[in-house]
């Protein structure tokens, strides 16, 4: 059986594979063209997308537009496959983010960190004053079957809108978590149990509204294996992160991953963030210190995320991100999936898809002759 493709409305994704958004700047441009020119999603983080701008400290808002803009432009130079870009909920600038990968006609919006009530009306408002029709897909990323059922019931309720697409986030997910620290280990919050329950709640939309709604599954996605599990579940695709962080293409410095490939089992921890989610991640020093209490508080400039206790949090999480993704991990850390310990060696993009195309081929006719 070969991959099948993944439909989200009226675009075609012919491998089934959306590639994780990770910030701050591990997937831009650079990572989310390279899964494109395969047949995959590519994904763009909008998470503090414009930290590298010289005058985000003076204008954080328009740092970051300005960065996202040019980042779709980039990846759209080199690729003329499908490309997202992830817009956490939590962010202060979330509407202003929304509007503007909207404007610049971004194939698909995928949204988590809280639940994406109004996103629906940011577009209609972009085509109601662009007086253009978008087709830019709205994808909410969920951790259970009752998210996706009040998003599709409010959206419904008040824009008419039914969601193109939901992203189902297991607790083994990398960075921050939809999940309670105690439901995080905890096997009624799997990933396999979750994905039934999240197809079972999408049906009657797709059934009353005569469309697909795609469940595509996410966390602690590894293997060609794991894609074919998942699908034989009722997903239509998944979503993966860690793998692509060890490619060639992702655009963090080499130093992160390093720090991928000499993950042992015992370094994949879940630490509090500041901005009041768990998130796995591989321990060292900087962690050690954070729990000692040694890092001091400092000044926050840049209000990024509205749930960040900016009074009480030891550290900046958008400043150590950045920190980490330019390969100086003594002033920072690396969010990780829980399977970053697997991970051995340093592929392209194409030998990991492969890869992973040949896995799930191959456990395709191994678990059909059971």
């Amino acid at each position: 059986m070969p991959f099948p493709a993944l439909q989200i409305g009226a675009l075609k994704a012919d491998t089934p594979i959306v590639q994780g958004g990770m910030g701050v700047g591990i997937s831009l441009s650079g990572l989310a063209s390279a899964v494109a020119n395969e047949g995959g999603i590519g994904v763009i983080a909008g998470a503090m997308i414009g930290m590298t701008q010289k005058d985000v400290a003076q204008n954080p808002l328009e740092a970051n537009l300005r960065a996202l803009r040019e980042e779709i432009q980039k990846a759209r130079e080199q690729t003329s496959g499908l490309i997202g870009v992830n817009i956490m909920v939590a962010l202060t600038t979330f509407a202003q983010m929304v509007r503007t990968a909207i404007e610049n006609k971004i194939d698909f919006i995928f949204s988590g960190a809280g639940l994406p009530l109004d996103m629906p009306r940011h577009l209609r408002e972009v085509c109601e004053e662009k007086k253009e029709e978008f087709k830019t897909k709205l994808v909410p990323i969920i951790s259970s079957a009752r998210a996706a059922t009040v998003i599709a019931k409010k959206w419904l309720s008040r824009f008419d809108y039914l969601p193109d697409a939901f992203v189902l986030e297991g607790p083994k997910a990398g960075g921050h978590l939809g999940f309670k620290p105690e439901e995080i280990d905890n096997p009624a919050f799997s990933l396999e149990q979750l994905l039934p329950q999240v197809v079972d709640a999408v049906k009657p939309f797709e059934d009353k509204y005569g469309r697909a709604v795609p469940v595509i599954a996410a966390g602690g996605v590894y293997s060609g294996e794991d894609i074919y599990r998942c699908l034989s579940l009722g997903a239509s695709g998944v979503q993966m992160g860690t793998r692509f962080v060890a490619t060639h293409e992702c655009d963090a410095d080499d130093n992160f991953k390093q720090a991928f490939i000499h993950a042992k089992k015992e370094d994949v921890t879940i630490i509090n963030s500041p901005v009041g989610m768990p998130g796995r991640a591989i321990h060292n020093d900087f962690i050690d210190q954070v729990r000692k209490g040694l890092t001091k508080p400092f000044k926050c400039i840049f209000h990024c995320v509205k749930t960040c206790n900016q009074e009480n949090t030891p550290y900046c999480i958008a400043r150590v991100l950045l920190n980490a993704m330019r390969g100086k991990l003594e002033n920072g850390f690396a969010f990780c999936g829980a399977n970053v310990f697997r991970v051995d060696s340093i592929l392209s993009v194409h030998e990991l898809i492969e890869s992973l195309r040949q896995e799930f081929e191959e456990a395709s006719r191994s678990l059909n002759k059971k």
